[in-house]
């Protein structure tokens, strides 16, 4: 009789739920972080011509050699770097635990923090340990410290600013957790273009840093492109377990024509930070909402004690309205919501919505 899943599979997997991504059709879509404005017209019309020729029936360039140069100059990577490409940011965290995965390793980061993190960790086979943030959010550095002399780990990511908190912790902080690191720390940027921070100044002074970015928070989600960047001598080795073409070839084409105009991604982000910062003031003057500070394009906000957050986040829905409900997930979350900022039209309808949720 042929063997069931429940005897194959490891039963760490068999214990996990799979990553859940709430149905959005007819709703104001702000749960995912993505950037909601569409390209210009002009750009799309362009896009539209390469899509056409492109030609589909044979693979990809397996190196990506020209998108690599674009990226290069668009993100001012260091010559002295190389870069890695992803199917977005997930494939590269996991290509990262693959790596390092020998037994008895283990994945840390601080808690909570992105949940592929810890889930990817699972998937490798690897022990994880999550150093808990402060009440605040900000980073416990000494407890951090005393967590890797601890658990020895072999890797470590860092997002910075952090999700699903959106803020950035100290950068001298996050500098002496990598120097004591026996192994590697990943320091992931994907909400880079909305912090004007940046730790890829410090990859020449960290030998063991990596960076990870993607495009997706800029407008590129639908692409699915993550890069990381490092010291060659440790891409070298991590390009060996990177899938053949992995990057398809309309990524390929798309991304490096959007590239070429990086003023409309630089002009989006300008506004989608400029409606984060009123739409953080109008959060702030509500009754019973705390509102935490943010350097991302999303804000975390907690619901007070006459308020639970599902009740919130479900009276949202039927509203039309979806945002991401934190309850749950982790204790200092506890009756949190998160909000991407979207358009001045859809930041006001959310507003409208919570209220009337209130």
């Amino acid at each position: 009789m042929p063997a069931l899943p429940d005897q194959i599979i490891r039963p760490e997997i068999l214990a996990l739920s799979a990553y859940h991504v709430q149905p959005a059709t007819g709703m104001v879509k702000l749960d995912a972080m993505e950037n909601p404005y569409p390209l210009p017209q002009p750009l799309r019309d362009e896009i539209a011509g390469l899509a056409a020729d492109a030609p589909l029936n044979r693979y990809p360039d397996g190196s990506a050699a020209a998108l690599k140069t674009r990226l290069r100059e668009a993100l001012a990577i260091p010559s002295d770097m190389e870069v890695m490409l992803g199917n977005g940011s997930d494939e590269i965290i996991q290509t990262l635990a693959l790596a390092v995965a020998r037994p008895g390793a283990t994945v840390m980061s601080v808690e909570p923090a992105f949940v592929m993190f810890r889930m990817i960790a699972t998937f490798a086979g690897m022990g994880y340990a999550g150093v808990p943030l402060r009440a605040d959010f900000s980073l416990d550095v000494e407890a951090a410290l005393a967590a890797i002399a601890r658990h020895r780990p072999a890797i470590v990511f860092i997002a910075y600013p952090n999700n699903p908190t959106g803020n950035l912790f100290d950068a001298d902080g996050v500098s002496r957790i990598i120097e004591s690191v026996p192994g590697v720390v990943v320091v992931d940027e994907a909400y880079h273009a909305f912090a004007d921070a940046s730790f890829i100044d410090r990859l020449a002074r960290h030998p063991n840093l990596l960076l990870m970015r993607t495009l997706s928070k800029l407008g590129l989600a639908g692409l699915r492109l993550g890069l990381l960047i490092g010291r060659p001598e440790w891409l070298n080795q991590l390009e060996k377990l990177r899938l053949p073409y992995n990057v398809g070839i309309l990524t390929q084409l798309i991304v490096e024509k959007v590239l070429q105009h990086p003023d409309v991604l630089q002009e989006q982000a300008r506004l989608i930070k400029q409606e984060r910062t009123l739409l953080y003031g109008h959060l702030a003057a509500l009754h019973g909402i705390e509102v935490f500070p943010t350097n991302a394009n999303f804000i975390l906000f907690r619901t007070g004690r006459e308020y639970e957050a599902g009740t919130v986040f479900e009276q949202l829905k039927r509203r039309g309205i979806l945002v991401k409900n934190l309850d749950g997930s982790h204790p200092l979350l506890k009756n949190c919501l998160r909000v991407t900022v979207g358009t001045p039209a859809e930041n006001a309808r959310f507003l409208d919505a919570l209220r009337a949720s209130l």
